[in-house]
């Protein structure tokens, strides 16, 4: 993509061709697809798990008690929603916020790896087990990875990974608000780095998506 502009017009345009995706069951249970918000030029994108039921309502990703926490971890390191692009695996609410399934997720991971194709952000960070599990290509829970960063290919993308731990898990969790906000915290540097570092990106491992685009809504700031 040349420009933000471009990028824009492409994912809108992506956008309308995901909102009427029936890859899976989850297709006859929505209100409406949550195809993802924020900057089409961010250079940091967070992905989550899945919709709730407030994004199930209002069509946009994190707008509920985990929505407000991340404005407020984002607010800590001096950004904001208009910054950054939000997305999560699933585009569809599971019945009841029930994990994703196995089927869904591969329904679903090509909308993923294109968006990430669309918008070339720099850092990808992660929210919680199924994110980082799906992206690192890895099985390790996010109690072993979070707050270490990653090279990883994504379709064939090169970027630095991220794992964090989901917002949702402070709200249960009190104690984990602290290591949130340390994890948080590293994220400016991660960003500078990557603005100063030269194109090299190692031995990330690769991850291998179903590169065909199907069908879900879009929420640009």
């Amino acid at each position: 993509m040349a420009d933000a502009v471009e990028r824009a017009a492409a994912l809108r345009e992506y956008s309308e061709q995901v909102a009427s995706c029936t890859k899976c069951a989850l297709a006859g249970e929505r209100t409406q697809v949550v195809f993802g918000a924020g900057n089409p030029d961010a250079d940091l994108m967070f992905v989550g798990e899945a919709p709730g039921f407030h994004e199930d309502q209002q069509g946009l990703p994190f707008v509920g008690q985990a929505g407000k926490l991340l404005d407020k971890l984002l607010a800590g390191i001096g950004l904001t929603r208009a910054d950054v692009f939000v997305v999560n695996v699933l585009k569809c609410r599971p019945p009841g916020n029930r994990d994703p399934q196995p089927e869904e997720i591969a329904a679903c991971e090509p909308h993923l790896f294109r968006q990430i194709e669309l918008v070339e952000p720099k850092l990808v960070a992660t929210l919680g087990n199924f994110a980082t599990k799906l992206l690192s290509g890895k099985p390790t829970g996010i109690t072993r990875v979070h707050g270490h960063p990653q090279e990883v290919v994504l379709g064939a993308r090169s970027v630095v990974l991220y794992p964090l731990y989901h917002p949702a898990a402070a709200l249960y969790t009190p104690s984990m608000l602290k290591v949130l906000e340390e994890d948080f915290s590293r994220i400016p540097a991660l960003l500078e780095q990557m603005e100063t570092a030269p194109e090299s990106p190692g031995d990330p491992e690769p991850v291998v998506a179903d590169p065909e685009p199907a069908s879900v809504q879009l929420g640009l700031f």
